[in-house]
């Protein structure tokens, strides 16, 4: 089944316990970071009016006692757009009460293979995978909903795996 990204962001409002996302790109083209990206790497200040629904939806989740993780494995040197995330996206998320951490692709252990093609995915309760849609900008398409308890259990044991070797965004410094 595929969902648009509005439909994935409501998959926020059904979950029980738990949220992990796992970040494969050092870029997406979501049009709504666009003009804030343009703004940053122009060296001008971001009000961050247009991540105000995110961080509302984070909020609101972490206030109910759920948990979003999210583990972003990034190439070094970074690209801009990572260092723009690191910089102005991920200080208030972490304020809005997800917990984020870095890990550098040259410290993903050589035993990992990528399940889903090397594509991101959020993973909803170790139930349910919402699993990314790109086209060649990187431009977020939508995700395809997966519910295969295989599938799910090999995403379930490298959500682990990678997340203790994630480092913690308060220790991670930018290269």
């Amino acid at each position: 089944m595929q969902l648009t990204p509005e439909q994935r962001d409501g998959l926020f409002d059904a979950f029980t316990r738990e949220a992990f996302h796992l970040e494969l790109r050092d870029y997406y083209g979501v049009p709504t970071e666009a003009d804030p990206f343009t703004r940053w790497q122009r060296g001008e200040p971001d009000d961050l009016e247009w991540f105000r629904p995110w961080l509302a939806r984070m909020q609101r989740v972490a206030e109910a006692g759920r948990t979003v993780r999210r583990l972003r494995v990034v190439t070094e040197p970074v690209t801009d757009y990572i260092r723009w995330e690191y910089t102005v996206a991920t200080p208030p998320t972490l304020e809005a009460g997800e917990d984020i951490r870095w890990l550098p692709r040259h410290m993903v252990p050589a035993d990992v293979v990528f399940p889903l093609d090397g594509r991101d995915w959020w993973l909803f309760d170790d139930q349910l995978l919402a699993v990314g849609r790109f086209d060649d900008d990187g431009r977020v398409l939508g995700s395809d909903l997966i519910t295969t308890p295989a599938i799910v259990a090999e995403c379930v044991a490298l959500r682990d795996k990678l997340w203790s070797a994630g480092i913690p965004h308060h220790e991670f410094k930018l290269t």
